[in-house]
């Protein structure tokens, strides 16, 4: 994945060891994301509003609901990975992904009230976020030195979390000036995912770019490159230990959509305010999301990971304490934003080195359906407990699960094992640490 050459005829020079620039490949990526997250979170922010209080859906259909937009990535995601590694067409298979989140915007405009033609678009939605996630990820880890994945996941989720940040201002914007027309916001979602689609055509790189190759040294931990497809990456002792432990803290891990309705529940927040909840943590998220990844280079991805499920699990007593309402919804916030730095792209990065090339695609998509399968679980299992017996006793079940989930992936997780200079040759001009 990474070979910084001096020996070759026409290759630049070795970087020195002071900071390099993020890739070029990395910044197009992270535009991209922007514009796409801008179009998804203009519909995410007022969709649990929209569907439990607009249209009347109990905690338990509505739990089914995002667990279903989670969930249907699960085969999606290996298929769209092991697709994207075969003959590298990564931004053949990413781009199909964006494409079909965008469509899926129709179909919420297409649906009306109708629950089950809105399952059907969150469905399609969440299938395109499948196909794309792997392969975009799997482009990252190939065009970024190894040693600064870190910084370079920070990077590509900053961007992505900057339009997280846009998006809810602009479906605001558009309830506030149609008088809370939902279907304004579905369509100029959709215009604004297609332009996302315009900018992955024609800014991503595809077969023939250049990507940053990784000395034999620096595979030594990975998954060897065999025959199997996409699940010999589980010969991986270290891989498989991670998958185990993003499965444990996916079951237990709530959707921030739950929390925000706590939240609404709690300060009892009028329709047109609820899309201002996510803006909080998304700009925790983007403020510390490059951090988070430098730090995660220099420490070793797994306790960052680790201490970012410990935000979420603060936010969960957060939200069960007798606590003034500016203490509650400032802590709730820049928790969840917190855990999303410490973990979303930390995982990505602890993940990659231990792949072969030729994996990288498929092996982030194991890790990433192992993820959504497992909230797949905890966001039915919350919604059931919260239908039969309140969001109180609900919270406290997901807070002990998060509690138990922790201690078994700080017992499994691979340690910190970086590898030494000497192991590299001569022509690399950096190491390696392996998480």
């Amino acid at each position: 994945m990474y070979l910084a050459t001096t020996g070759r005829r026409g290759a630049p020079p070795a970087p020195s060891r002071g900071r390099r620039r993020v890739p070029g490949t990395v910044l197009a990526l992270g535009a991209v994301s922007l514009v796409t997250d801008i179009s998804s979170e203009m519909v995410t922010a007022v969709l649990p509003f929209y569907l439990v209080v607009g249209l009347g859906l109990s905690p338990l259909q509505f739990g089914l609901l995002d667990g279903l937009s989670t969930g249907a990535t699960a085969l999606v995601r290996i298929l769209g990975g092991a697709t994207a590694d075969r003959g590298g067409r990564h931004k053949q298979v990413g781009g199909l992904g964006y494409a079909l989140s965008a469509c899926s915007r129709l179909g919420l405009l297409l649906a009306g009230g109708s629950a089950g033609g809105i399952a059907a678009a969150l469905a399609a939605d969440r299938l395109g976020k499948g196909v794309r996630t792997a392969p975009r990820d799997a482009l990252i880890t190939l065009h970024s030195p190894p040693d600064e994945l870190g910084r370079a996941f920070g990077t590509h989720r900053a961007m992505d979390t900057t339009g997280a940040l846009l998006g809810p201002l602009a479906a605001f914007a558009l309830l506030w000036a149609t008088a809370e027309a939902y279907e304004a916001v579905f369509a100029v979602s959709f215009c604004v995912g297609v332009f996302g689609v315009l900018l992955w055509v024609l800014l991503v790189p595809g077969r023939r770019g250049t990507a940053v190759r990784r000395p034999r040294a620096q595979a030594a931990e990975a998954a060897p490159r065999a025959r199997g497809g996409v699940f010999a990456v589980l010969r991986s002792p270290a891989y498989r230990r991670i998958l185990l432990c993003a499965g444990l803290l996916g079951a237990a891990t709530v959707g921030d959509a739950f929390l925000y309705l706590l939240l609404q529940r709690r300060l009892e927040l009028d329709a047109t305010w609820f899309p201002f909840l996510p803006l909080g943590a998304a700009g925790v998220y983007l403020l510390l999301a490059v951090p988070a990844g430098c730090l995660a280079d220099r420490v070793g991805r797994r306790r960052p990971f680790l201490y970012g499920h410990g935000a979420l699990l603060l936010a969960y007593g957060l939200l069960l304490a007798p606590v003034p309402d500016v203490l509650l919804v400032g802590g709730v916030l820049v928790l969840i934003g917190t855990f999303y730095a410490a973990t979303d792209g930390v995982l990505m990065a602890l993940t990659g080195p231990y792949l072969a090339e030729g994996r990288q695609a498929g092996g982030l998509a194991l890790v990433q359906t192992a993820q959504a399968l497992a909230r797949l679980g905890a966001a039915v299992a919350f919604g059931a407990v919260w239908t039969a017996s309140g969001p109180e006793a609900a919270l406290v079940a997901a807070l002990l699960a998060l509690a138990a989930a922790l201690c078994c992936a700080a017992r499994f997780l691979p340690a910190a094992s970086p590898l030494p200079a000497a192991a590299l040759p001569p022509a690399s001009a950096t190491t390696l640490r392996e998480d």
